[in-house]
């Protein structure tokens, strides 16, 4: 990609709108330290000194694209609680849509707290229900779905698994995309891995392909991993597969191009979160309808960048900008 067809890509962002779908989560973060052990057990004693709440699953996706200029509607459930007018209200003041937000109280919102000493994570905490929606759920969901996709250009589907996104609202929320032409991006997990079928850009880590099909898959058997593609394709049929190998950059597949692009060289704080990165961008660059190497160009770039900073935290669209020029042809 040249110096020009990037910066017009990213002078395009402002005027894309995009819509995901998922699970969506408050990341709550504990930060304190320990320089003892407690008496009444072997684990260490935490000392708190300040707490935070951040937005995180498909919530962080939107975020990433409100971060960068994109027009962004957020579809979900949200439990009737307090995590869920806090969630609504942190995506609210970042520019999210959120019309699409579906209160229930069936289920609470999903909370993942994180004990942190210094920049340690000791242990996580998670409060959720993980069973799927209700069929009260899924109709709300659904007509809160069709009405996001007006003038949507793309449409990401970030499965958590926590039952937002099953077997059953999947087929027919796919089916709403194909009928009106609007691209689909997937970020899968394993329970609704299969249930993807005929994506235009399916999105997973290698761990996720290993699962699906109970093959132990590394980073370094490229032959094992191009097997796992060609079956992965054989069986789903979406137009392209990114596949993201963590330190060893992202795999990249299509009927027309096929690719490997390494990992650049980073200063790795926390890799938390950059998947969701990943599909953002990689949901922008569809939305754009840029080439397939110059897609996975950008989310590889973009899924580095953010595991500089410790957290689950958002894109920014000037520093993506810059060291996408920087690495420009």
């Amino acid at each position: 990609m040249t110096q020009h067809e990037i910066q017009h890509f990213f002078d395009q962002l402002p005027h894309l709108k995009l819509v995901v779908i998922g699970d969506v989560m408050v990341d709550a973060y504990a930060w304190g330290y320990s320089d003892r052990m407690s008496p009444e057990a072997p684990v260490p004693v935490v000392q708190i000194k300040r707490t935070e709440n951040r937005a995180g699953g498909a919530a962080n996706v939107a975020l990433n694209l409100a971060a960068m200029g994109v027009q962004v509607t957020l579809v979900s459930l949200v439990g009737n609680d307090a995590a869920g007018r806090e969630l609504e209200q942190l995506l609210h003041s970042e520019g999210v849509s959120t019309h699409g937000l579906v209160g229930t109280a069936e289920r609470p919102t999903t909370i993942k707290t994180r004990i942190m000493s210094g920049n340690r994570q000791l242990l996580r905490i998670d409060d959720e229900s993980t069973s799927d929606a209700s069929e009260q759920e899924s109709k709300a969901l659904l007509s809160a779905f069709t009405s996001a996709l007006s003038g949507a250009h793309a449409v990401i589907f970030q499965d958590y698994d926590k039952g937002v996104l099953h077997a059953a609202n999947i087929d027919v929320l796919m089916a709403l995309c194909k009928q009106r032409g609007i691209p689909t991006a997937i970020d899968p997990k394993k329970k609704n891995f299969f249930s993807y079928e005929g994506s235009s850009l399916f999105k997973p880590n290698l761990k996720e392909l290993g699962d699906a099909f109970g093959w132990s898959l590394h980073k370094d058997d490229m032959i094992g991993i191009e097997k796992a593609v060609k079956q992965l394709e054989s069986r789903l049929q979406p137009e392209a597969v990114l596949l993201t190998l963590s330190e060893a950059g992202v795999l990249y597949s299509s009927f027309n191009e096929k690719g490997h692009l390494p990992a650049h060289v980073r200063s790795i704080a926390d890799v938390s979160g950059a998947g969701d990165t990943v599909i953002a961008v990689a949901g922008c660059a569809l939305a754009a309808r840029l080439p397939l190497n110059t897609l996975a160009s950008l989310a590889n770039l973009a899924g580095g960048l953010v595991c500089e900073h410790l957290g689950v935290v958002p894109i920014k669209s000037d520093k993506l900008l810059a060291e996408a020029l920087k690495n420009a042809e």
